[in-house]
């Protein structure tokens, strides 16, 4: 007599064994079953979709580039300018920037140029400048008001707060420039005042500039930077026909001796604003614990592809406001690069933040070297295996969680 397990363990070899003669017999009833099918439909009928790649692993569409001989500017461009903030003793810097943006990229597309500065540019540098370049270039003047340490700032307060810093050798850049450079130099940006106000303009006033009022997109340019790789496709016109509004290449961690208040004033705007954060913003980019403490990764704004109009924004305008009131520009030495970081994070959707893979950069002491097609594309010069993107200080791996 058979037991009751028994009758089961029949029961399911009979079962499987029609399930394995009906799946050779009958080509339909094995493709519906089979594990690669049924794993599908599960998959379809789930309510967790598959975690997508970050935006950029998409490649540009096609019909952004030009010919590879192309000298001529396309029919169709953005309302868009580059930009760089200079000094009349930067003009050997820009030379170097200039000429390798013209001949990697600008030559083919002619996009305007704006300097900016403040004190009027010399004829020597705006005949230095033009000779490299077709496109038209313009030159401004930074008003007083937009450049000059406030007369709301306690200078007392703040001679005090460089001069601790530079007791402490608090450097002017972002992490581990202090692996690059230690040397007085540092020590006159950690206490200059100029440097200060360039933060705060880059900050806060460069959109205002009226030479800008025309345009809706930028590129800025420093002095001394290197670009890699050509650019055959426009990015100015990809950024706006996919609704992007800010761009990078290389992230990474503020020094924190230069910023310890910032992120109060952050969460005291946020609370009093709730209503002007994007509800799809990028938060998880700026913080590990939902907002509570800023991790510290930011975009370096030595290189930016961005949306005047973001800039320009509600949201934007009194977040700037906001912070401009507590001093931290002058108290401490918060950068424009943290300050921009955190305002695209929180008024643009995380989706509208793009990582520019396909752009070879370098600003000492880091750079971003295309990888694999893209390196080959862009008949980059740089090595592959000397790429930030990665290092234990890169921000880019928290960037691409966003997405997963």
């Amino acid at each position: 007599m058979m037991t009751p397990m028994r009758y089961i363990v029949l029961v399911l070899a009979i079962i499987i064994s029609l399930h394995y003669i009906l799946s050779f017999t009958h080509e339909g009833y094995g493709q519906v079953t089979s594990v690669s099918n049924l794993k599908n439909q599960w998959s379809a009928g789930s309510t967790t979709p598959p975690p997508p790649n970050p935006p950029y692993k998409s490649p540009v569409p096609d019909e952004y580039y030009v010919l590879e001989n192309a000298t001529s500017p396309t029919s169709r461009r953005a309302d868009a300018a580059i930009v760089m903030l200079s000094r009349n003793s930067d003009l050997d810097g820009f030379i170097i920037s200039l000429k390798q943006m013209e001949d990697r990229f600008n030559k083919k597309f002619q996009y305007p140029y704006v300097f900016l500065n403040e004190e009027p540019f010399t004829d020597n540098f705006k005949e230095r400048i033009t000779e490299l370049t077709d496109a038209k270039v313009e030159f401004g003047f930074i008003p007083k008001e937009q450049w000059f340490q406030p007369d709301s700032i306690d200078e007392e307060r703040a001679t005090a707060a460089r001069e601790e810093m530079m007791e402490n050798s608090v450097i002017y850049g972002g992490v581990l420039h202090v692996l690059h450079l230690l040397s007085e130099d540092n020590k006159i940006y950690t206490g200059s005042v100029p440097y200060r106000n360039m933060c705060r303009f880059n900050s806060g006033f460069f959109f205002r500039h009226p030479l800008l009022d025309k345009y809706k997109y930028y590129w800025r340019v420093d002095p001394g930077v290197t670009f890699f790789c050509d650019l055959d496709h426009d990015p100015f016109l990809f950024m706006q026909d996919e609704n992007k509004l800010y761009g990078f290449t290389v992230s990474l961690y503020e020094y924190e001796a230069t910023i310890p208040t910032l992120w109060a004033a952050v969460k005291e705007f946020i609370q009093d604003n709730p209503d002007l954060v994007n509800p799809e913003n990028a938060m998880a980019f700026l913080s590990d614990d939902g907002g509570e403490t800023y991790n510290r990764c930011h975009f370096w704004s030595n290189f930016e592809i961005g949306s005047l109009d973001l800039w320009r924004s509600e949201g934007y305008m009194k977040f700037f406001d906001h912070l401009d009131r507590k001093g931290g520009f002058y108290y401490e030495r918060w950068g424009d690069a943290p300050v921009h970081s955190i305002g695209a994070a929180l008024f643009a959707r995380k989706d509208q933040i793009h990582f520019f893979n396909d752009i070879g950069y370098r600003h000492e002491p880091f750079q971003h070297c295309p990888q694999g097609e893209a390196h080959a594309k862009g008949k980059c010069w740089c090595d592959p295996k000397q790429n930030f993107d990665y290092e234990w200080y890169s921000c880019l791996a928290r960037y691409e969680r966003m997405f997963v």
